[in-house]
């Protein structure tokens, strides 16, 4: 039986109307089969939820558990893990229960304790286990109110702990105003909707209520508030004694929100000053510690408090003596009553008594500050740069532009907003607050709004989001960093932003000299450039031929890659190209998970899904690279970063292309192609290139397969500056084989050789030794394939190595070693098939066959349709005439023959003249398609 289950609500505390919501989330709480439960509880505002929250707590107080609260306040949204401190305060003498290493994460992340900022995870885990420890000696239940209104790394770590609680005695209760935004993540967490109360509730609760008021006005009152019950409760109480009694009296418009609005204001005004001056407090503070509300409010006193609880304005809990306001508009309410200068006096007192929380402390002292303060403006912006290392984007943009708002010199408030805006543009989403700041920052002072470097990365960033094209962006960027007063200096984060920026500029142009600029930079930092900025130089520049030796530095930063947002996306960046994503898969797993919460900037969750769909594509899980572009799409459509798209449109490009969906494919690369044509954005051009010539090799159109190769690559060179020339470099040899063109092809296996490809990667060599194989003579080619499926982890690459077996076993074939053949090509085959690489199925199956060993009936694909010139051809060979006679017959080379045939026979699913005519008379049996 559930620890949670029987709850009791006493009869003087039955909730009207609600007798069926209650008994739902009894019933949710007390099912035999639910060990730790979560539930969602939503609602319009002032529909109850808060009185249900209350309700469920006493019933489960009543049974014996012990509950936990916290409540989200607007005021607190921007302090972080304000929320986890609430929750936690009764259980703060438990601490002790957990590790070391736990207990001092937690009591950082609650302020009892001091030290560098615990990481998400170790933060949600050491709450977790906390809860669970302490619930084996009592059952919990977490009711958390005004969800949306918790600050993000509290809705963080408690959307981590709803969705673990299975098996355990805890239960996890939340409300959220419906329709509000929020940091918690609800996907899959199951929600019950509070209704507005029916006639007949919404009657009996006025007439319980306010049994003074009279009938026809209570009927009046219940259609103006329209089962609101909080406007149930409080619309009466504006209502002069006439008005109460007579419904001529009644105003003609109750508009229900204003009224609302303009009755909490009222109750509020009827307190003392030093009450409203203590409620203030509370609302600006938010974490509803009388402590320091106490502390900060100073003259007011029990009686004070005790008159806003009789006007149920606040309630204060008995256990925790923490204040909570009884509905969010009441706090508001309190907030606009007051005076500006009530409001800073206010936010002063809160910052006289927050000396150990300097985040905080620094927001409330910009909101006391009245004129440029510079001290307090520096203040700020720290307060921001420790925010942006947490990877709280929004509110280091939010105090940057506080921090602006308060700067002396006009110079400092450009700076300032210029660095809010380039926030905005690169980490947060908010392109349209990005773009007013930068337009303010220019505003304020042109020459700084125009020249920093913030200011300058901003506008790049802005121009390839808005239709603008690379090149401009390129040339704007190069332009700022080679004017600034920087002096080079490696320790300047504006100058090695704007480089970092200026890196994937160069790569989204896709031209080696949009590179030069870039490198001279970095050779010019003093005293060295950046351990992460010269290494992204070295691997995703031109790694094919710089890559190898930085590799021992790039692992280092792979140690020590960490949490930090953008750090684990930048050492990805440089990680890409030697094909180490997999060595730190899970900090860019979490950093995902963390931009589904809402607790990492946007962008930073984008560059996770970008390297975890090519990570995936290239592991062989082609469902979860492609569910990634998915996902990394409806991110780019959300939240306005277009220019990104097309990074995930080559993902699921090339999980089609592999797959055999040629239309899809070719659709989406086509979708790339026109659009990175008019913005300059070649590098993505070059991308669709290589999913092209992939599925034309699939589909057995070499010659198609061999033009979009050399897209990429001119035969017998690796493009430089081009990383993605290492990734069709294969394809190209593998083309030119199959076309007759056996010269490009040894040149190009030449000039594999010759780069530094084979040093970067397993992968990567397994490819050069497959292209060297490809060329090589035939008492050569067997050692080569050996020695290529011989490196190690070369299965960790299913494709790329059951490609190497196909060429492998194709080779065997020829030379008459059957058996060997077969063997290779039997794995081949299982390999394509656990892909559902469905066209290099039936490429291997048909080799199977020419070997004289029948392939599985699941690799015996269609034929494939062939053009009316192919069919042709195909019909004239299966009569037994030579290319050359059928050459002369349709007026063409007996090589065009040769290479139509080349390409027939893989189309077809054989590898022979031989073959032809039962293959055609098979297509000729066969009922179309429709």
């Amino acid at each position: 039986m559930n620890d949670l289950n029987s709850m009791v609500y006493p009869a003087s505390t039955r909730l009207v109307g609600r007798d069926e919501d209650l008994a739902y989330i009894q019933s949710f709480f007390a099912d035999s089969w639910v060990q730790g439960a979560s539930l969602l509880l939503s609602g319009e505002a002032g529909v109850g939820k808060t009185t249900v929250l209350d309700a469920v707590a006493r019933g489960a107080a009543h049974d014996g558990v012990r509950v936990l609260r916290a409540k989200g306040v607007q005021f607190e949204a921007d302090i972080a893990y304000a929320g986890l401190n609430q929750l936690l305060v009764p259980l703060f003498d438990d601490f002790d229960v957990l590790d070391t290493v736990h207990r001092d994460a937690l009591h950082v992340a609650v302020g009892i304790g001091t030290g560098p900022p615990p990481d998400r995870l170790l933060t949600s885990t050491a709450a977790l286990l906390l809860l669970r420890l302490v619930s084996a000696r009592t059952p919990l239940l977490l009711v958390i109110d005004d969800l949306p209104w918790l600050d993000r790394a509290t809705n963080a770590v408690l959307g981590f702990v709803a969705r673990r609680l299975v098996g355990s005695r805890i239960g996890f209760l939340a409300a959220s105003r419906e329709g509000s935004d929020s940091f918690f993540e609800s996907s899959g967490l199951p929600e019950h909707r509070l209704k507005p109360l029916d006639e007949a509730s919404s009657a009996e609760l006025l007439a319980l209520a306010h049994p003074d008021v009279a009938p026809a006005v209570r009927r009046r009152i219940a259609s103006e508030a329209r089962g609101n019950p909080l406007a149930l409760m409080e619309l009466p109480s504006a209502l002069s004694a006439e008005q109460r009694t007579t419904l001529t009296a009644v105003p003609a418009v109750l508009p229900l929100s204003q009224r609302l609005q303009a009755i909490f204001t009222s109750r509020v005004a009827t307190l003392s000053a030093a009450g409203r001056e203590l409620l203030l407090i509370a609302a600006l503070d938010g974490t509803g510690d009388m402590a320091a509300i106490n502390a900060a409010a100073g003259r007011a006193t029990d009686d004070d408090l005790a008159l806003a609880e009789r006007n149920r304005l606040v309630t204060v809990s008995a256990d925790s003596r923490r204040l909570s306001f009884r509905h969010p508009l009441i706090g508001a309410a309190v907030v606009e009553l007051a005076t500006a200068a009530e409001r800073r006096r206010a936010h002063q007192a809160l910052a006289d008594v927050l000396e150990g929380q300097p985040e905080r402390r620094a927001w409330h002292l910009g909101e006391a500050t009245v004129g440029p303060n510079e001290g307090v403006a520096a203040l700020l912006e720290e307060a921001a740069h420790r925010r942006l290392r947490r990877g709280d984007a929004l509110g280091a943009m939010a105090a940057l532009a506080r921090a602006a708002g308060l700067s002396p010199a006009k110079a400092d408030e450009s700076r300032r907003l210029a660095k809010a805006a380039y926030v905005g543009a690169d980490s947060t989403g908010e392109l349209e607050d990005a773009s007013r700041l930068l337009a303010d920052a220019r505003l304020v002072h042109p020459t700084t709004g125009q020249q920093s470097l913030h200011a300058a990365a901003a506008s790049a960033f802005l121009l390839i989001n808005r239709d603008g094209d690379v090149y401009t962006a390129h040339r704007l960027l190069v332009g700022a960093i080679e004017a600034g007063d920087h002096g080079w200096d490696a320790s300047d984060d504006a100058l090695i932003e704007a480089l970092h920026l200026l890196v994937l500029l160069c790569w989204y142009g896709g031209e080696p000299h949009l590179w030069q600029p870039l490198l001279t930079f970095v050779e010019r930092l003093t005293p060295e450039p950046p351990e992460l900025l010269w290494v992204t130089t070295q691997t995703f520049a031109d790694p094919a031929r710089t890559g190898a030796a930085a590799l021992p530095r790039l692992e280092k930063l792979i140690a020590t890659v960490g949490e930090e947002p953008t750090r684990v996306i930048r050492v990805g960046t440089a990680s890409v190209f030697p094909d180490r994503l997999g060595d730190f898969r899970w900090a860019t797993r979490q950093l995902a998970e963390q931009g589904r919460a809402g607790t990492a900037p946007v962008r930073r969750h984008l560059g996770a899904l970008m390297h975890l769909g090519l990570d995936y594509f290239h592991l062989g899980r082609w469902d979860e690279a492609d569910q990634f572009a998915d996902e990394g799409l409806d991110l780019c459509e959300n939240h306005d970063y277009r220019f990104f798209a097309w990074y995930f449109h080559y993902i699921k490009a090339t999980v089609a292309a592999v797959r055999g969906d040629t239309e899809t494919s070719d659709a989406l690369c086509e979708e790339v192609i026109r659009w990175a044509a008019p913005r300059g954005a070649h590098g993505a051009r070059f991308f669709a290139a290589q999913a092209r010539a992939l599925a034309a090799l699939g589909g057995g159109d070499f010659q198609t397969a061999y033009q979009h190769a050399c897209t990429l690559n001119p035969p017998g060179t690796v493009a430089p500056y081009l990383p993605i020339a290492m990734w069709g470099a294969m394809d190209m040899v593998e083309a030119a084989v199959r076309t007759g063109r056996e010269a490009e092809a040894a040149a190009h296996a030449t000039a594999m050789r010759a780069s530094a490809m084979a040093e970067l990667s397993p992968r990567l060599e397994l490819l050069v030794l497959a292209g060297e194989a490809m060329t090589a003579p035939a008492d050569e080619s067997v050692a080569l394939f050996e020695r290529a499926l011989s490196l190690p982890s070369s299965d960790r690459w299913p494709f790329d190595a059951a490609r190497v077996r196909l060429f492998h076993g194709e080779r065997l074939r020829r030379q008459r070693a059957t058996t060997e053949a077969r063997e290779q090509l039997t794995l081949a085959l299982r390999s394509f098939q656990q892909l559902g690489a469905q066209p290099w199925v039936t490429r291997t199956a048909a080799e199977l066959r020419a070997s004289g060993q029948p392939a599985p009936a699941a690799a015996r694909g269609r034929p494939a349709k062939l053009t009316a010139q192919e069919l042709q051809i195909a019909t004239l060979a299966a009569t037994g005439l030579t290319n050359k006679q059928i050459a002369e017959r349709l007026f063409l080379s007996h090589r065009t023959i040769g290479t139509h045939l080349y390409q027939i026979y893989p189309k077809l699913g054989i590898t022979s003249r031989a073959a032809l005519r039962d293959v055609l008379a098979e297509l000729a049996a066969a009922p179309e398609d429709g």
